[in-house]
């Protein structure tokens, strides 16, 4: 989601959503009950991105979104973790 109060510029929001595609489909396979909704919640300082689809802009777009995404990876192996010791020590309770 990418809202105009944020990106004011339809290139800006698509070259935001093309990322947004890109990384989920090469990056992370989310299990097939998962669906991620990414919104945009700040805008990019126009003056340091004065095109609105300069590639400092999309390499912007891009590390933010991979360190979303691989922060997301990492709760879900803790969390995976978790639930499995606590099934572990459930099984092994007398």
């Amino acid at each position: 989601m990418v809202p105009k109060r944020w990106a004011k510029r339809a290139v800006t929001r698509n070259l935001i959503k093309r990322q947004i595609y890109n990384i989920g489909q090469s990056q992370i396979t989310p299990p097939a009950h998962h669906t991620f909704l990414v919104r945009l919640r700040q805008r990019f300082d126009l003056d340091r991105f004065p095109s609105a689809s300069s590639r400092d802009l999309q390499r912007l777009v891009r590390m933010e979104l991979q360190q979303l995404f691989q922060n997301w990876s990492e709760e879900r192996s803790k969390n995976d973790a978790k639930e499995a010791m606590q099934a572990t020590q459930t099984n092994q309770a007398p």
